[in-house]
């Protein structure tokens, strides 16, 4: 890996995701609503990813480079495609109409600013760091790049087919009040969270079939943990607990986040 030119691809990327999630703050301004964020947050990804594609150019092995774009990228379209759709005509989200009452009322663009857009910029960029080394490896790919690359189809089925079962019971009158405990989500809690941190272990091995790859360790280990125990699914949990009078007995036999035959009542 050529040090130099992976150093100022990093400070490239960073501006990327810089421009994405301010672009992002601009519209939330304007509409009052910062939810809009979340949509940006895969695209994000895509902006890191194809501007490392760009300039690793020459220096990176081509197969490894167009792999690592292309799954980034259909990766990140998807979900903001979905999370976009989910929000047109929607309220502000809950989480951050909380996070906003908290805050005096002439801090609060400030505050949505650091918190909501700078800091997922940030954190979006720290994830990141396996694909942009990706871009950078002379090495073909191995192996385990190839097995990485089924772990991440594993992972955005999750997520694609978590959501859309969710999707359709959310529009079914019917079902209002009630769990959904179908599908994939007879199986685990949060098959989407499931399959996100499938999808970024998967990314991660795209590297891990060379030395220096795992430096990179951290990133995966990172949005593992968010999650799992950080923003993830604790969050959710606690507002479901309150909403969904059959929380308690759907998670007692449901696993939080590993699918797993549900447990005998």
């Amino acid at each position: 890996m050529n040090a130099g030119a992976f150093g100022v691809n990093l400070l490239a990327t960073l501006g990327a995701a810089l421009v994405v999630l301010l672009a992002a703050f601009a519209v939330g301004l304007r509409t009052g609503r910062h939810r809009g964020v979340d949509v940006a947050w895969g695209l994000g990804f895509v902006a890191v990813a194809l501007t490392g594609y760009g300039l690793s150019a020459g220096h990176g092995d081509g197969g490894r480079r167009a792999l690592a774009t292309v799954l980034v990228t259909l990766w990140g379209l998807r979900l903001s495609l979905h999370l976009w759709h989910r929000a047109r005509g929607a309220a502000e989200d809950p989480r951050y109409r909380r996070m906003l009452a908290r805050v005096a009322p002439e801090r609060r663009t400030g505050y949505a600013l650091r918190t909501f857009y700078l800091a997922q910029a940030g954190l979006l960029w720290v994830i990141s760091l396996p694909v942009q080394a990706a871009q950078y490896l002379p090495q073909p790919l191995g192996p385990l790049a190839w097995a990485g690359t089924a772990l991440w189809a594993v992972g955005l089925a999750f997520e694609a087919v978590g959501d859309r079962q969710l999707a359709r019971f959310k529009a079914d009158p019917a079902q209002h009040g009630r769990v959904l405990d179908t599908g994939l989500w007879r199986y685990t809690r949060h098959p989407n969270y499931f399959g996100d941190a499938c999808v970024w272990w998967g990314l991660f091995l795209l590297v891990a079939d060379v030395p220096i790859g795992w430096a990179f360790l951290p990133s995966p280990l990172l949005i593992t943990a968010l999650l799992a125990f950080g923003s993830g699914k604790p969050t959710l949990e606690k507002q479901l607990s309150q909403a969904k009078p059959g929380w308690a007995e759907y998670a007692a036999r449901t696993s939080g986040f590993v699918p797993l035959p549900p447990r005998r009542r």
